[in-house]
């Protein structure tokens, strides 16, 4: 079974964002080995330039950077990846599940974004949308389309 491992940074304090990732989670455990990682986010201050970002992000870097798998295939959300439709995605992961190995690694920044360290070790990265979303609804958003994309792989009704 396919092992997926999502790294975030910061934690999720909405009740409804946690409600749904439980949901999500629970569909997904058919499907995968699912395993969340929350890491702890570096308080931005109130004034922040280039050199002081780059620094948190840095920092934040080497927490996820402890936390991913050697052997995982690793999967950046970032605004400068590629877009993909649902049967592309779904098309993506059979990829890899098939061709490279049965872990993937999906990492979603902090506030700030991901470091330049991680995502040049990143085997691919992904956009969702040009448009900017909290990191917590992001992570909704990729168990969503993890969900998706096996139901689509599996032939299931859930994407028609």
């Amino acid at each position: 079974m396919l092992s997926i491992n999502i790294l975030c940074i910061g934690k999720i304090k909405e009740t409804f964002f946690k409600d749904a990732i439980n949901e999500y989670s629970k569909r997904l455990s058919k499907y995968c080995n699912l395993k969340i990682l929350e890491l702890s986010d570096e308080k931005i201050p109130s004034k922040i330039n280039e050199k002081i970002a780059n620094n948190i992000k840095d920092i934040e870097g080497k927490r996820m950077l402890a936390n991913i798998k050697k052997d995982s295939y690793i999967i950046c959300l970032d605004l400068r990846g590629k877009e993909f439709s649902s049967e592309e995605f779904s098309e993506k992961l059979d990829s890899i599940a098939l061709n490279y190995n049965s872990s993937i690694t999906f990492i979603i920044g902090g506030t700030l974004g991901i470091s330049n360290e991680i995502l040049n070790l990143a085997n691919e990265k992904i956009c969702f949308s040009k448009m900017t979303f909290p990191h917590q609804l992001i992570r909704v958003f990729l168990l969503e389309q993890l969900f998706r994309a096996f139901k689509i792989s599996n032939h299931e009704t859930y994407h028609w």
